[in-house]
């Protein structure tokens, strides 16, 4: 059997990730104990304290939670692997996909580049996040009952001289808008005489808009120095909802684009859907969220979660 990784994002982090695998496999123990000698007291505590400690404020923090999010994330699949004597081989991984921040975990499943490495991207990438975020008074509106056009049309109506742009498609009827404070307050009342719901995310800021354009260009630098390898399996692009190219530098500009486009991560898994007929979906820890936007993209697909050992599911 063939099966497909899907990796969460930001937004997924809760405290205790990725504790039970670190106490139940080895291998997911070192995964822990080689972020923590990676990042040192970068985040103020070692990051394997902030995933099963917390405190929630400092773990909800952008430049804390993505790079928890990509350590838990891949502590859990090894811990899987671990737990039924599996090689990479053995799993058959015929193609990956992570929502925004999970790319990159995707990317290094695949092979693009070492953990180390992903690490230090993902650090970088949740910092200048947190920074471009502070520097700017603008947040994020979920949008229930929207489709492209119907987001399109909110964010026109509501738009003024001010920034607002349609940030994630995650599923049918679930969009998600970015932009500044003021747009957004519009565009909570005009979703709501178009007889949408719109809720506002409790989030630094606007992501995937063009107030990140600073953190684009400061992840552009951190990309053009880092290894990229050939890919073993398909990776999705949030950007094109399309395979990633083999080549590096394409795979460069995707990410860097990815902070002020829109993520399509419902076209990504119709892509995958399509295209790989009687595989098998498996969600990485933490959190259940993936598993959630497939019921609404397409109910016939099962994603099976692996948020903590199966031994204490």
């Amino acid at each position: 059997m063939s099966n497909i990784i899907l990796c969460p994002g930001q937004g997924a982090q809760t405290v205790s990730m990725g504790k039970l695998w670190s106490e139940t496999s080895e291998a997911a123990r070192a995964i822990f104990e080689q972020g923590d000698e990676i990042l040192g007291d970068s985040l103020g505590a070692p990051l394997s304290t902030l995933c099963f400690e917390g405190p929630p404020n400092t773990l909800n923090r952008t430049n804390v939670s993505q790079p928890a999010i990509y350590t838990a994330s891949l502590a859990c699949f090894v811990g899987w692997l671990d737990s039924e004597n599996r090689t990479r081989k053995e799993l058959n991984m015929v193609a990956a996909a992570g929502l925004s921040l999970g790319e990159y975990t995707a990317l290094h499943l695949a092979g693009a580049f070492s953990f180390e490495d992903g690490l230090r991207l993902v650090a970088l990438r949740g910092k200048a996040m947190q920074e471009a975020a502070e520097a700017a008074d603008s947040s994020m509106v979920a949008l229930i009952g929207a489709d492209e056009e119907k987001a399109n049309a909110v964010c026109e109506k509501a738009r003024e001289n001010d920034i607002l742009v349609a940030a994630n498609f995650n599923a049918p009827g679930q969009v998600v808008i970015s932009g500044s404070s003021a747009a957004c307050d519009r565009a909570e009342a005009i979703a709501t005489e178009m007889g949408l719901r719109a809720t506002r995310l409790s989030v630094a800021g606007a992501f995937h808009s063009p107030f990140m354009a600073s953190a684009a260009d400061q992840l552009g630098e951190a990309l053009a120095a880092t290894q990229i390898n050939t890919l073993n399996c398909t990776v999705m692009s949030n950007v094109t909802a399309m395979p990633h190219d083999a080549d590096a530098d394409s795979i460069r500009q995707r990410l860097v684009e990815q902070l002020t486009s829109p993520v399509r991560w419902a076209a990504c898994c119709e892509y995958l859907i399509a295209n790989n007929k009687g595989t098998e979906f498996h969600e990485l820890a933490p959190g259940k969220t993936l598993g959630g936007m497939m019921r609404r993209i397409d109910r016939g697909t099962k994603v099976q979660n692996h948020i903590e050992p199966a031994a204490v599911s």
